[in-house]
């Protein structure tokens, strides 16, 4: 087990080049096993989501291998074992993807119930409900498998009660190969389902819609093989924009889709800092004080669940209160009595966080409890006077690819040890 220790109160500035989106990577790799043929996925990012998923698809029987750091050969026409068994699913939320995509090749999958963050109850009864309507038959069978199972997959006009970014995936991952044509409505609208919906499409699938309301597939008889590119990572992207403005740095973050970043920049121009926008980049940096927000997330476009613990962190030291509402997550606001310990002053109450500003926070061991919480609690380690140790970055690892030697680029005084190394702050 690996700690950090970051030495706060550097100014951070340059520039840092932004990974492959985790949350297209780990929908695309089970995707793979759509295709009569090998794939090259380029822009993957090196994270334990990632690598777990490659684990997943070598257990089955694929030939994986990396081409290079970011790219990686994936040949799904040998499968010897097409099942995720707990062991595999219990550490990532996105290995219930490979239902979808195993009901699509063999009309048959047991998958073990997903893992992941906690952030509280994250049912998958639409995702049932989905496979359902194209004719499924699914159970929870003892020590937590999921079983669905269809003679055939046939299309199907769906619509979901909740906008699910989990269940419109799964269900369109399914629904490629039904007969006929399958309507979903009420569906998620992120970059990375547009972006699956583009790789599909690029090994024959036809699925138009993605990125609005209605998504309308027409069911192929088979797929092909391919190379695609995975856009990249609008989470990491906003977490590195909202490390500029936290300390009071200038960053140019590159590699970067500008548009999928408008409702984090709209709230950072809000809270004081300047974001400028360029083709592939942009540049965050701020000079004034923080001001106080009101914040509320949503699906998108609207603000994204994965930046709220980013953006409560800056408005600890921002002036005056500050509301946040998490309308997405049960669970999300674990991480403030971490903050709390760093002299934050944050009231939460249900989905609601009060967050009254104080003039800084100081550095304490803290506990990540999920990745993005994880993130936030790097962000206030290098806002703090002195020195913070944050446990348990295994969470952070899941999604941030390098982070320590990212921000070490920028100038921050961060390290990572092992929890029983003896370094202490002075050695930094």
């Amino acid at each position: 087990m690996n700690k950090y220790i970051i030495n706060g109160g550097k100014r951070l500035c340059g520039s840092v080049e932004i990974s492959g989106a985790k949350n297209a990577a780990v929908a695309i790799l089970p995707a793979t096993l759509l295709a009569e043929g090998p794939c090259v996925i380029e822009n993957l990012p090196n994270i334990s989501d990632v690598s777990r998923s490659l684990q997943i698809l070598s257990h089955m029987g694929a030939t994986v291998n990396y081409l290079n750091p970011s790219t990686v050969f994936v040949d799904t026409t040998n499968i010897t074992s097409p099942s995720v068994p707990y062991e595999y699913a219990k550490h990532m939320r996105a290995s219930y993807y490979f239902l979808g995509v195993l009901l699509a090749r063999y009309k048959h999958a047991d998958v073990a119930m997903p893992g992941g963050c906690d952030l509280g109850a994250r049912p998958i009864d639409r995702h049932i409900k989905g496979f359902e309507e194209l004719g499924c038959t699914v159970s929870i069978e003892p020590g937590g498998i999921i079983r669905a199972s269809a003679q055939s997959l046939v299309g199907n006009h769906i619509f979901f009660d909740g906008v699910s970014v989990g269940a419109t995936i799964n269900v369109m991952l399914a629904a490629v190969k039904a007969e006929g044509v399958t309507v979903l409505e009420n569906v998620a609208k992120e970059p990375h389902i547009v972006d699956l919906a583009n790789f599909l499409n690029s090994m024959g699938a036809d699925i138009r819609g993605a990125g609005t309301d209605v998504i309308k597939i027409h069911g192929v008889s088979s797929m092909h093989g391919t190379n695609y590119t995975i856009i990249p990572d609008q989470i990491e992207a906003g977490t590195f924009m909202a490390i500029a403005a936290a300390t009071s740095g200038d960053i140019v973050i590159k590699n970067v889709i500008p548009k999928h970043l408008e409702s984090i920049t709209e709230k950072l121009l809000k809270i004081g800092a300047v974001v400028e926008e360029y083709d592939e980049a942009v540049r965050v940096y701020r000079e004034g004080p923080l001001n106080k927000i009101t914040l509320k997330t949503l699906p998108h476009p609207g603000f994204p669940t994965d930046m709220q613990p980013q953006m409560t962190t800056l408005l600890t030291v921002a002036n005056g209160s500050s509301m946040v509402i998490e309308d997405i997550w049960d669970n999300r606001f674990k991480y403030a009595t971490e903050l709390c310990r760093m002299g934050a002053n944050i009231k939460v109450d249900g989905k609601v966080a009060v967050v009254e500003g104080v003039p800084s926070l100081k550095g304490a061991p803290i506990r990540a409890s999920d990745l993005r919480a994880g993130a936030a609690l790097v962000i206030a380690g290098l806002m703090a006077e002195g020195v913070t140790e944050i446990e348990d970055i295994y969470h952070i690892e899941r999604g941030y690819e390098n982070f320590e030697e990212k921000l070490r680029s920028l100038g921050a005084d961060i390290k990572k040890v092992s929890v029983c190394d003896k370094t202490v702050a002075g050695a930094l």
